[in-house]
Parts: structure tokens; C-alpha cells; sequence
């Protein structure tokens, strides 16, 4: 089968890789769509270390082509969207609730970190019972997609972030997680939602999708004026969707004590981030600091399609480009540029 890989660091392109067989719970999948994620770029830049020859991309759906002989759930043809987390939910951690984290940090996240990803005319599912759910047939691929990561991520932000009923939150970077998450504070139930974003297109998205407010930090102080606008109080709830130091602070900046900034950005550079020490109150205002990776799961991926199903969302609008599969390297190079608008690339395979 042809395979999009990471060669080495900075290196990428395409190869031929043998199809595996499913172990006895596991399970073959032959790809219908994919989408590129911006951690694809950090990866092949060297964010997780070396890699070499890794099959790249997490997020995918597809048709089963083989399950395993003590797979209960799913048969051959069943059309199935797979978590980009895929844990094995039976460690420690994920016995303590912590699943993304499964036999070590960030241990759930497999698809081309610890082992080939879904950049393929085929790939390999562990857990399949527990990892995969089955697509309605009122889900389009392209919708269901967005599960595997965008939603169930920026979700998680606005989950992680307590945001109650009538309250205010802060999102910075409306890129397609921080979209997501701009809908799942929307679903909660926010009173009042800022967002930060400078991109025209992706401002016009976010008030699509419930913003209130979008700032641009261009043009003003983006801490300031948040301030301004809660009366100098600071937002209950701030969520940190892009990845960057700057972005964790000022999250950090314009929450009110006692209020929770949740973070899932993914900084993929430097060594440290920073917590600004007087609006943390010297390490004694009560702010919570909340990081999650994207939750997976089958029940987790059933509750994102429900969402699509019965209208609650359209992840689709995030589908700013489309290419066939031999040419994922156009939407890869396109993924690290960010030029002529991308907001996410669909491969259909």
C-alpha cells in the first residue's frame, strides 16, 4: 500500500509499506478521508524527536477491511470513525480516568507517534471495541471526521475550562480547535464569549460559530480590553487553543481568581512556558490550569456524532481545502505555510 511518512526530521514524502493483519482485537481499516492537523507540521520539525519512516496523520475515518477473531462489535464493511487517541484501556492510568495517558505520558496517543498513523491506503487499530464507533448513516465521512480530534479537543477545552451557565470565557486562537472549542462554550452555555484571532476568515468563523466578541490582537491589547469588558473583573473560564507562551499568559492575565484556564494548545517549541507570577497571584489566586489530550474512545466518538447528527454543530465549515490522497503533500506543505487561507485540508483517499 502507498504510505505518507516522515522519513527523518524535516524529510517527508511517500513509500510502500507492507498491509498488516489485526491482532485478535484489533482491526484493519481501508481509509475513505482524512484530514492534516498543524501537529502533523511539529512532528516531522522534530517536536516529539526522531521518527523515522513513521506513517504521519492521527485523524481518519473509514471501511473496515479486517477485524480480529475476539473483536465483538465490528464486522468486515462497517464504516467507522477511529479516535485519534487510541488507548489501551486497560492500563493505569486510563483505570484512573486518565486514558489519553495510558502506559506513560501522552502513551494514548499512538497514530504516528509510537506507531504508524492513518496517511495510508490502510491502518492499524488497537482496542478496536473500545477505540472505533460506527458512523450513522445520517454522518457523512467528511463530518465524522472531525471527531477523531477538532471536536473531541476543542470540547474538551470548554469541559476542562467550567464554564457555567451564563458566565464569560476568553478563547485565544481560532484556528480549528479553537473553533471547536468557541461551539462547545457555546453548548455549555456561556453568557458571554471573547475570542482572539487576527484572520479575517477565521474571525468571520468564530462569530459563525458563537463568539460575541472578536478581538484582534493586531490592533489593541487583547489583555486590556477583555478587562475592560468584564469591568476589571477577568473572565471565569479562559481557554488556550493555539500553543504559545504569550497565549498561556494572557489566558492566565484575564481570568478572575478562582477561575480556570484550560489549555489545549500544543507547544511544540521551547523549553519553558510562563506563568505570569502577579496575576497568579503569587502562586495564591485559585486559578486552575487544566490540560487535556484530545479524549478518544468509542462512547467519546458516539457522543461527537450525536452532536452532528441532531444539529448541534457543523464541523464541516472548517473544510477549507480538499485533496486526493497523492497529493498530501501539497495540504502538508499548505498545513505548515498557512497560506491562501487554510483553515484544515480533507484528503479523500
Amino acid at each position: 500500500m502507498k504510505a505518507f511518512v516522515m522519513k527523518k526530521i524535516g524529510e517527508f514524502g511517500f513509500m510502500e509499506k507492507e498491509i498488516l493483519s489485526p491482532g485478535p482485537t484489533d482491526a484493519i481499516i481501508k481509509t475513505t478521508v482524512a484530514l492534516v492537523c498543524t501537529s502533523d507540521v511539529h512532528t516531522v520539525h522534530g517536536a516529539i524527536g526522531e521518527r523515522e519512516n513513521i506513517t504521519l496523520g492521527h485523524e481518519a475515518v473509514g471501511v473496515i477491511q479486517a477485524v480480529g477473531s475476539e473483536v465483538k462489535n465490528f464486522k468486515k464493511g462497517d464504516r467507522v470513525v477511529v479516535g485519534a487517541i487510541t488507548p489501551d484501556w486497560g492500563s493505569a492510568n486510563a483505570q484512573r480516568g486518565n486514558s489519553s495517558q495510558s502506559g506513560a505520558p501522552l502513551g494514548g496517543w499512538k497514530f504516528s507517534n509510537t506507531k504508524d498513523g492513518v496517511f495510508a491506503e490502510y491502518f492499524h487499530v488497537n482496542e478496536a471495541d473500545a477505540n472505533m464507533a460506527i458512523i450513522p448513516d445520517a454522518v457523512t465521512d467528511e463530518q465524522a471526521v472531525y471527531c477523531t480530534d477538532m471536536m473531541t479537543t476543542g470540547f474538551a477545552g470548554a469541559e476542562n475550562g467550567d464554564i457555567k451557565l451564563g458566565g464569560t470565557v476568553a478563547i485565544f486562537a481560532q484556528g480549528p480547535v479553537g473553533l471547536m472549542a468557541t461551539v462547545g462554550a457555546k453548548l455549555r452555555g456561556a453568557g458571554l464569549i471573547i475570542t482572539v484571532e487576527s484572520d479575517p476568515k477565521r474571525q468571520e468563523l468564530s462569530k459563525k460559530y458563537g463568539a460575541d466578541i472578536v478581538l484582534d490582537f493586531t490592533k489593541e491589547d487583547v489583555v486590556e480590553r477583555i478587562l475592560e469588558i468584564t469591568n476589571g473583573e477577568g473572565v471565569d473560564s479562559a481557554i488556550e487553543a493555539l500553543g504559545a507562551d504569550i497565549t498561556l499568559q494572557q489566558a492566565i492575565k484575564v481570568t478572575r481568581p478562582g477561575g480556570s484556564i484550560s489549555n489545549i494548545g500544543y507547544h511544540g517549541q521551547g523549553e519553558f512556558l510562563h506563568v505570569p507570577r502577579l496575576e497568579w497571584g503569587f502562586g495564591m489566586a485559585e486559578k486552575t490550569i487544566r490540560t487535556q489530550l484530545c479524549p478518544g474512545g468509542s462512547v467519546r466518538m458516539i457522543q461527537m456524532m450525536r452532536l452532528i447528527e441532531n444539529g448541534k454543530v457543523d464541523p464541516t465549515l472548517l473544510t477549507s481545502h480538499k485533496f486526493p490522497f497523492d497529493q498530501v503533500d501539497k495540504a502538508f506543505r499548505l498545513m505548515e505555510t498557512k497560506e491562501d487561507g487554510v483553515i484544515k485540508p480533507l484528503i479523500i483517499f
